[in-house]
């Protein structure tokens, strides 16, 4: 796969620690799909997909790989084909299981650079952040990104800095511990978001969130804040 135009911008030695890298992602939708995206295109090879739905009419307007042609298939399935036609060289595992508290310990099977959080199931992302901390790994969990349209608020910070998210204050509650927030890792959104009765997204505002997790670990990996 050629990453010459990325060598030179970040350099041979940083794009070499990408193509190493073992990430998992939990949750293929909006956030998540840009996420394998902006990463199989950054030069990481090795994923572990996680999702057990399959592709619904609905999934167009935000979900990279949807198309016409691929309703009523796996995520999993369809991600793992794209990721395939971008860099041969990738090896993708799939898990079409649908992860709760019970079964958890199904995403740690093998040892991970990072675990991304793309999931929409409170639950899931409260034990995620638990089981993360006690094993030291490093975990970015995205928050709430339906019923927002301004791309320009969302920002990568910690759990504990998020107290316009409704999302996030859910979590907040039943972790409490404040040492633990402070080292999770979220990309939110300090736009209120609109009262429309129902679940409502469009095409960017989950793209954005998961490219900003794509730069985060990109930054991470050069040991460079996203500011700098």
């Amino acid at each position: 796969m050629n990453l010459n135009r990325l060598e030179n911008l970040i350099g041979t030695s940083n794009v070499d620690k990408l193509k190493h890298l073992n990430i998992l992602i939990i949750g293929l939708g909006g956030v998540g799909g840009y996420v394998v995206e902006s990463l199989v295109r950054s030069g990481v090879r090795k994923f572990t997909l996680v999702d057990y739905d399959t592709i619904k009419p609905s999934n167009i307007n935000r979900q990279i790989v949807v198309t016409r042609l691929n309703n009523n298939k796996y995520k999993t399935k369809e991600w793992k084909k794209r990721i395939k036609l971008i860099n041969k060289e990738a090896k993708v595992n799939i898990i079409n299981t649908k992860i709760t508290e019970d079964n958890i310990e199904l995403l740690f099977m093998e040892n991970y650079d990072y675990i991304i959080d793309a999931c929409d199931t409170v639950l899931v992302k409260i034990s995620l952040i638990k089981e993360c901390h006690k094993r030291n790994v490093k975990l970015i969990s995205s928050m709430g990104m339906a019923n927002k349209l301004d791309a320009s608020k969302i920002q990568i910070t910690t759990l504990d800095k998020t107290d316009y998210d409704p999302l996030a204050k859910k979590i907040r509650r039943a972790i409490r511990n404040k040492e633990i927030m402070k080292n999770v890792t979220v990309v939110s959104s300090t736009e209120k978001g609109l009262n429309t009765g129902m679940l409502a997204s469009n095409a960017y505002v989950p793209a954005v969130g998961g490219l900003y997790i794509t730069n985060h670990i990109i930054n991470d990996i050069m040991n460079k804040k996203a500011s700098e």
